[in-house]
């Protein structure tokens, strides 16, 4: 955690904030929305950046459950947390790409109106989390992980408003693969930023106990190097 050495200062960190509890509530209930809506508007527009959107929206509301779950326990399980978290967003990553590979060689043009009337109201529905979330930003890798998807999908949004433009500009449907792409390489590059942050506070609990063990049987005393 930036600025904590993880020792005996980081206990207050246990303790969470009611505002966030509620925060990460009101994202659940979105996303899970959300992830039906998208979910039909893609299929009936065949559009690739919406379905992938859809399959981000069920995974950040996985992710808030998650969340919820252990915010009463320790900041081990936390971090243990946010690297699944890191994990599937990866994940979603490396689905996104599969889907834009499969829509390059054998899509139709999706709907433009229907994307971007959708994207519209997944963007308004977005970035209301994030700026609940906004706040807890800087937090554990638990914290971090969650204001990363509210901003991700945010972003995600715009991009896929600038697709369907693009395909009613174009009467093709290359902009919606590009966008699906470009969603697909910002979900790798934060799940691998969380799963970095993840990774260095376990690593940093775990030192403090075994350094003191070393520290104790490795360091001879005074008395012995005077011997």
């Amino acid at each position: 955690m930036p600025g904590c050495s993880c020792g005996s200062s980081c206990a207050p960190q246990t303790s969470v904030s009611p505002r966030f509890r509620r925060a990460l509530w009101v994202a659940l209930v979105i996303n899970a929305l959300m992830f039906g809506v998208e979910l039909v508007a893609g299929l009936h527009a065949g559009s690739v950046s919406l379905l992938a959107d859809a399959v981000d929206f069920a995974g950040d509301a996985a992710n808030y459950g998650i969340s919820l779950a252990v915010l009463s326990l320790g900041l081990a399980w936390r971090s243990r947390a946010a690297l699944v978290k890191g994990f599937s967003m990866a994940g979603y990553g490396v689905f996104v790409l599969g889907k834009s590979v499969w829509a390059a060689f054998g899509g139709v043009p999706p709907e433009a109106m229907t994307m971007g009337a959708v994207a519209l109201l997944a963007l308004v529905a977005n970035a209301g989390v994030a700026l609940m979330l906004y706040a807890f930003r800087e937090g554990d890798a638990n914290m971090r992980s969650v204001w990363l998807c509210s901003r991700n999908d945010a972003i995600g949004n715009v991009a896929v408003i600038l697709a369907a433009a693009g395909v009613f500009g174009t009467g093709q449907g290359w902009p919606d693969i590009v966008v699906a792409g470009v969603m697909a390489a910002l979900a790798l590059s934060s799940g691998l930023a969380v799963i970095r942050l993840a990774r260095k506070e376990l690593a940093e609990q775990a030192v403090p106990a075994g350094s003191a063990v070393l520290v104790t049987l490795g360091t001879p005393s005074r008395s012995d190097r005077a011997g």
